[in-house]
């Protein structure tokens, strides 16, 4: 292995070899913090969150994004920078780290910084110089921006707990869906290992808040939550498996989220799978994601999306659509009388479009124009809903016909193709309706 961690580099050097390392690490979100800087140091989190997401106010806003260090004593199969890989190593001191937030802050690319790791050494090795960064920079340097900061599991609990009294967030990354799998391809790590700093976090926050009840000047911890990211397609697990761990992980441990990472073969091992034209699951991973929203925000359940006949989403249709078309004997529904959660049911009708139409129906019958303007997808929706009593088109109530319509395609799709059922085709399936209102 190529170890050049003692030899002399330039800043711009380590930059260049630890931004490139961290890239592979999804775990980011907008920040969900509303602490401002007092005005006597540099930055603040009102509103704020990191790289390339969008924050609270609708911003598109970015981070630095390094690791501490690629050097790693563990050897996961999937990782770039496992032991046994022969890369250029090197890491960062902690001053380094303040400098490069300080100075990209100053020239306004940034407006925090998520910092992840290697494990050098050992795991407390490596949270105590995560520790020292997030020190300095908060003390010495009065950077009072946004910080995502990762756990490093098999650490001292008081060490992860005084790094989370300097971070906005933290994450733990369960890594794999299974312990089954963690074993196969990260035998160095434990679902264990994993799930105490989880706990331990979760804890502290729950405490932070009673305190902050008590003592409104008391620190915070981790006051934008933690999160966690799962490799997608690394090892066989279903999707169905994956999203009732995902709910797990959210009643359990109280995330506010869960990342999917789609697998992206960097190494060559006779445990990784070979994907198709080297390419990752990039469609699976968006479907996991859609599923993800609907369980965190429009109250499904994992067992309502996906069960053990139908363990995998469906790559033509969204998971909401999938639902609607096997509860058909649910709509279409009424706009103006239906409550808000059958309305989050509706394909088409998004949370936001969902609170506009319960509040506007108040002050009068809805149709269907006003819907457009609350955001309300119609080439969806239509299929689903009435309003005041009648369809927006003089559309059938049946599976297949749906389908192909929103599949755009008139062709019949065989019986039983991405697990999907249909009934039989009518004579005026080819029809070609038109008009508003049944006119």
């Amino acid at each position: 292995m190529q170890n050049i961690i003692q030899e002399e580099m330039t800043l711009n050097e380590k930059l260049n070899i630890l931004s490139d390392a961290a890239k592979y690490d999804v775990s980011c979100t907008s920040s969900g913090v509303e602490r401002k800087g007092d005005g006597t140091g540099m930055g603040n989190c009102s509103k704020a969150g990191i790289c390339h997401s969008f924050s609270a106010d609708g911003r598109c806003i970015s981070l630095l994004k390094i690791l501490f260090t690629n050097e790693c004593i563990y050897d996961c199969k999937y990782c770039i920078n496992r032991a046994s890989n022969d890369v250029v190593r090197t890491s960062f001191t902690p001053e380094e780290i303040c400098t490069l937030t300080m100075e990209f802050y100053r020239r306004n690319y940034i407006e925090g910084l998520f910092l992840s790791s290697g494990i050098l050494k050992s795991p407390d090795y490596t949270m105590e110089l995560i520790y020292a960064a997030l020190y300095r920079l908060r003390h010495v340097c009065n950077f009072q921006g946004y910080i995502h900061v990762k756990a490093i599991p098999g650490a001292d609990p008081g060490l992860v707990q005084m790094t989370g009294f300097l971070a906005d967030r933290m994450s733990v990354n369960v890594e794999l869906p299974t312990a089954e799998s963690l074993r196969l391809l990260a035998p160095h790590k434990s679902r264990k290992n994993i799930l105490a700093p989880m706990r331990l976090v979760q804890n502290q926050i729950t405490e932070n808040k009673q305190e902050i009840r008590l003592y409104r000047n008391a620190p915070r911890f981790v006051p934008a939550g933690q999160s966690t990211q799962m490799i997608i397609g690394a090892t066989p697990e279903t999707d169905y498996q994956i999203l009732n761990v995902a709910e797990s992980l959210y009643k359990k441990f109280d995330l506010k989220r869960v990342f999917y990472s789609a697998f992206v073969p960097v190494n060559e091992d006779r445990d990784l799978p070979v994907l198709k034209d080297n390419q990752p699951p990039l469609l699976r991973e968006h479907r996991l994601y859609q599923a993800d929203w609907l369980l965190r925000f429009y109250h499904f359940e994992a067992h309502e999306l996906l069960d053990e006949e139908n363990p995998n989403f469906n790559i033509l249709l969204d998971p909401k659509c999938c639902w609607a078309l096997k509860h058909l004997e649910v709509f279409p529904i009424e706009i103006n009388k239906a409550d808000y959660r059958l309305l989050l049911r509706v394909p088409g009708i998004g949370y936001k479009s969902a609170a506009r139409i319960v509040k506007a129906r108040r002050l009068g019958v809805l149709q269907f124009e006003d819907l457009k303007k609350m955001g309300v997808a119609l080439k969806r929706a239509l299929y689903f809903i009435t309003c005041a009593g009648r369809m927006m088109y003089p559309v059938r109530i049946e599976e297949d016909y749906i389908t192909r319509n929103l599949l755009n395609t008139k062709e019949k799709i065989p019986e039983g193709a991405y697990g999907m059922t249909y009934r039989q085709l009518s004579l005026f399936d080819d029809a070609n309706f038109s008009g508003v209102n049944g006119i």
